[in-house]
């Protein structure tokens, strides 16, 4: 059982290794071929990157590079996370924010187009799929999601009004370096980027389900086999087509965890029926794997 373990700890470390490294390509392709000859902002820390690349290369006689931006803006938010999150949880974003700084840099800038609008848009969709993938599989990619986490932990509250405040902030300043047009193109990249990263890391989307079987109990046990999930359970239910008695069962889960279900359903109860419907919020005590 321990080599077993092994095994897959290393699977899972190669694998975010590897995540770490794609992620990293596709947030260098969003910036060298889309965002900066489109003079479109990205979100948060790296918003904030670009924003001292240009103020520097306008106002002072050295221009700090994003990709350096980006690294030494991390660096506090790094120790925050080793400190207040998790070791494991802090190198794995050291190593997505080294290899994300470092892709920007090596990898070639090419101008595919400048149409800003053009820019805007995909250079969301592709860093929104590259961040999504990040947190699909448990790796963060640094900066207000180490601040995010830390004050959830803390204090049981969000970060969004720190969020949209430091985006409105980028949002203005693109306005005032380039002109007011550019505010709006990098809004709209700013939605492409969090549409596309909620298409791709489906983990924080929650769902309800109702399962109708006539074998509870060992329903129940195949799901709480393959997740950790409460279950409500009612009794004395009737299907109107036999009269035959039924059970129903209530769980949430993540979008994240429906091939799991489907599994621990097929494997208990193949008759088994079940509805599932999104929800958009969830109250009380929900179970969330936490990062290490």
């Amino acid at each position: 059982m321990g080599d077993v373990h092994k095994v897959i700890r290393r699977h899972q470390i190669l694998t975010k290794i590897s995540t770490a490294f794609i992620y990293a390509v596709l947030v260098s392709i969003a910036m060298n071929f889309f965002w900066t000859p489109g003079h479109i902002y990205s979100s948060g820390v790296t918003g904030f990157a670009q924003l001292l690349t240009t103020f520097t290369h306008r106002y002072t006689s050295f221009t700090l590079s994003t990709a350096a931006g980006l690294f030494v803006l991390n660096i506090p938010l790094l120790f925050l996370a080793w400190k207040s999150i998790g070791h494991q949880f802090a190198i794995f974003t050291f190593l997505s924010v080294f290899l994300a700084s470092t892709m920007i840099k090596v990898l070639h800038p090419m101008t595919l187009t400048t149409d800003p609008l053009i820019c805007a848009l995909f250079g969301g969709a592709v860093n929104g799929f590259g961040t999504g993938l990040a947190l699909k599989n448990q790796i963060s990619t640094g900066g207000l999601d180490i601040l995010g986490i830390v004050i959830q932990r803390k204090t049981g509250k969000s970060i969004g009004t720190i969020n949209i405040a430091f985006n409105a902030f980028i949002i203005l300043s693109a306005g005032f370096m380039y002109g007011w047009p550019y505010a709006f193109y990098s809004a709209i990249g700013l939605l492409v980027n969090a549409k596309v990263m909620d298409m791709t890391y489906t983990r924080q989307q929650r769902m309800e389900v109702m399962i109708i079987t006539s074998m509870p109990k060992t329903v129940i046990d195949s799901v709480q086999n393959h997740m950790r999930r409460g279950i409500t359970i009612v009794h004395h239910a009737e299907g109107a087509y036999n009269h035959q008695p039924k059970t129903v069962l209530f769980t949430v889960i993540s979008r994240y965890e429906k091939n799991e279900l489907d599994e621990a359903l097929k494997e208990s109860d193949p008759n088994a029926f079940a509805v599932a419907v999104d929800v958009d919020a969830v109250f009380g005590h929900f179970y969330e794997n936490k990062p290490k």
